[in-house]
């Protein structure tokens, strides 16, 4: 009877173990980057849809303004518009405002005025690749000029008026990593 109870107290050997734990951790080497790629490739159309309102509240608003209708216009008024937004972080108040898009390591987001009011920018700043070309291809429904730079790379216009966007041209110039910045110009 004891013969038995031994044989049901056998456990695993330190190899049987080791040999598991290999292939655990082996999986979870390369599982993890594609799951951080899935989730910023899943907030491309929460945060282009967040840009996108924006776009359109501040051309609404200045209809018939003019010369200077987005006089004005900068990260704070941003900051407003999506301070309760599950997508934007607003960490901050005043000129140390910082504003995430969570489209990469420490990406933010900046707007200010161009052409003395004529015009505005959007910034976003260590957009990673895996948003890449996705969010240009979703912003350019809303911005009149959208502009790459990779680190290390000049910046190149992927859609002005004399440029149609293209979306393969625009991920041929989309960097590795959190090492890209959009721009996209209005108005």
């Amino acid at each position: 009877m004891q013969s038995i109870g031994k044989a049901f107290q056998r456990g695993f050997s330190l190899l049987e173990i080791s040999v598991a734990m290999a292939v655990i951790l082996l999986l979870a080497i390369t599982g993890i980057p594609a799951i951080g790629h899935y989730v910023i490739e899943s907030k491309v159309p929460k945060v282009g849809e967040g840009l996108a309102r924006f776009i359109v509240q501040a051309k609404v608003n200045a209809m018939g303004v003019d010369p200077a209708p987005y006089r004005g216009i900068d990260t704070a008024l941003f900051a407003h518009s999506v301070r309760d937004s599950s997508v934007f972080s607003v960490l901050g108040t005043g000129a140390g405002m910082r504003i995430l898009h969570g489209l990469g390591d420490k990406g933010e987001v900046r707007v200010a005025e161009r052409v003395g009011g004529g015009a505005f920018a959007i910034t976003l700043t260590r957009v990673n690749d895996a948003a890449c070309p996705s969010i240009a291809s979703v912003m350019q429904r809303v911005a009149d000029t959208i502009s790459i730079e990779a680190e290390g790379r000049a910046a190149k216009v992927v859609k002005a008026e004399q440029v149609p966007f293209n979306a393969m041209a625009a991920r041929a110039h989309c960097g590795r990593g959190n090492s890209n910045t959009f721009i996209f110009g209005i108005g």
